[in-house]
């Protein structure tokens, strides 16, 4: 009787200290979050009205997401309408947009840093209000894009075999960012 009891007792020690050192077990895991899982995000968010320095109405639609693994950035292009409130007169073209990718580990989220609009074409619109509209368009994109979330993980996604894990490093790829988490310690 004594003996069970004690292959009991050892058994529930060794079972406690299996759990407990499960975060020490478990080392980094890369997660790879492929571009069409991003895209897919990324088009629930549009399409984006904004009224800048109330001298423009800006409307964004079709936003297309590319990586740039040489940088280590996101780039975005979308479409673009502007419209002056003050005329009935509309100009559109495309908006190119790239920022610097990082891990925020308390909010577990891919995001986005140093928004810069990498080109801003308008149809039909002269150079000199075409530099003006690219001005206004730059502090659009710093005030609704800066540190935006490229990617947020569900609390599921970063708990595995008991253990919780957290994001700590992003790496673009051409196709999918790989995303390394590292058990809480």
């Amino acid at each position: 009787m004594k003996t069970l009891t004690g292959i009991r007792l050892a058994a529930t020690l060794l079972a406690c200290s299996l759990l407990a050192s499960c975060a020490n077990v478990f080392g980094p895991r890369q997660v790879e979050l492929p571009l069409h899982k991003l895209q897919a995000g990324m088009e629930r968010r549009f399409p984006l009205n904004n009224r800048v320095l109330e001298l423009f109405e800006i409307r964004l639609t079709r936003p297309q997401l590319a990586l740039l693994p040489d940088t280590n950035r996101v780039a975005l292009t979308m479409d673009a309408s502007v419209a002056p409130p003050f005329l009935r007169q509309s100009w559109t073209g495309t908006m190119a947009m790239s920022g610097r990718l990082y891990v925020d580990a308390a909010r577990g989220a891919v995001m986005m840093a140093e928004p810069r609009v990498d080109q801003f074409a308008i149809d039909g619109m002269d150079q000199s209000r075409q530099r003006q509209v690219t001005k206004v368009a730059n502090v659009l994109v710093d005030q609704l894009v800066r540190d935006t979330p490229v990617y947020s993980f569900r609390p599921e996604d970063l708990r595995y075999a008991g253990v919780q894990f957290v994001p700590t490093r992003i790496t673009a790829a051409r196709d999918a960012l790989l995303v390394t988490l590292e058990p809480v310690r």
